[in-house]
């Protein structure tokens, strides 16, 4: 499927506004569709090309967040005689679902960029799992971009109704799509979501359906299906790169292999989106510094204690409330080093300019 109109590919005013002053120098525009290590894959208006970032635009990045990443608008110049373009620079995000990388360091992760909605695909089998949906929840709420949980399998759950009302429970205010996608049950409500020009992220773990879904949204195999474990409904990465897929709506889907982990990063305003429950009632208790321990007047305990509030969901707020604290404290020694790591380059990189002169 081609498409080399920009406004098809989800262009906006946003990236407009940014982009007007490299049109004037004749740069053109083009959006990151696959993330390889050293190269990507863009949809351009000169169709698909291959991308390679400057060697000054490499150099100047303080970390692999101030590079695209998929979804990401950037600044290009083609040469589609050989199916190439230079990348000059990524235009502003409008939204974006990062998440901390795995490993030691307290490095932010894009997983997509530039979302209308986040879609977070759980399953009605072995993979359900309310306190994982939680943590998505939060880092969907924090990208900018309108989260929808997607409950795939319905034809594998006994009790749909039970399972459901609990997820809406803990997704208050989130529309709740029931399918099963192997069968195409229930798919046509997600399409709504995704009509000319609006883009989605679909997230999730392994083995929950993601492929099998975006086949379906494209009316072919695209995407290889492997069998989950009987044994604890998990799959194996069946795909295993991000990538901007063009939708026969008009839409454009950003599929992702399973998340192992999900760690934190940022999230206080996708915190308290997430748990506006309990952050309503920690706002009528006596004490504007209250614990929610032992003191007077308590509106989170007397809701504890009366059961209009769950055990389970309070702890895991408090949980992800203190990861969120610590991580906070171990990202801002890392960012005043990468801070002051990349103003080393660029005045090295002053310092070789007026020696040139």
């Amino acid at each position: 499927m081609n498409r080399t109109n920009l406004d098809s590919l989800g262009w906006h005013p946003f990236f407009a506004a940014y982009f007007a002053p490299y049109a004037a120098e004749g740069y053109g525009a083009g959006r990151v569709a696959v993330q390889h290590k050293n190269a990507y894959t863009l949809y351009t208006e000169h169709g698909e090309l291959r991308g390679e970032v400057t060697g000054k635009m490499l150099h100047l990045a303080a970390s692999q967040q101030d590079l695209p990443a998929v979804g990401d608008w950037v600044v290009i110049s083609a040469r589609p005689n050989e199916n190439a373009a230079t990348i000059h620079a990524t235009l502003p995000r409008r939204s974006q679902f990062v998440r901390r990388a795995a490993g030691d360091k307290e490095v932010a992760q894009v997983i997509a960029s530039n979302l209308d909605h986040v879609f977070l695909m759980m399953g009605l089998d072995g993979d359900y799992n309310l306190p994982r949906l939680e943590r998505y929840l939060v880092l969907a709420w924090e990208s900018g971009a309108s989260p929808i949980v997607v409950l795939n399998k319905a034809d594998l759950c006994d009790d749909l109704d039970q399972k459901k009302q609990k997820v809406e429970a803990a997704a208050l205010g989130v529309p709740v799509l029931i399918m099963s996608a192997k069968i195409n049950q229930g798919v046509a409500a997600m399409q709504e979501y995704l009509q000319a020009g609006k883009t989605g992220a679909l997230l999730g773990s392994s083995g929950v359906g993601k492929s099998t879904l975006v086949n379906q949204l494209l009316g072919e195999e695209k995407q290889k299906i492997k069998e989950v474990r009987e044994t604890d409904a998990r799959g194996r990465h069946t795909t295993t790169h991000r990538e901007l897929i063009l939708l026969p709506s008009g839409g454009l889907l950003i599929d992702t292999p399973g998340l192992r982990e999900l760690q934190m990063w940022g999230g206080e305003e996708g915190l308290q989106d997430t748990f506006e429950d309990i952050q309503a009632l920690a706002q009528k208790c006596r004490f504007r510094d209250c614990r929610h321990l032992a003191e007077p007047d308590c509106t989170v305990r007397q809701a504890l204690e009366s059961g209009a509030l769950e055990e389970r969901r309070y702890q895991h707020y408090i949980k992800l409330q203190r990861e969120m604290n610590f991580q906070e404290r171990k990202a801002d020694t890392t960012a005043a080093f990468l801070e002051k790591q990349r103003w080393k380059k660029i005045h090295a990189a002053q310092k070789r300019h007026y020696k040139k002169k």
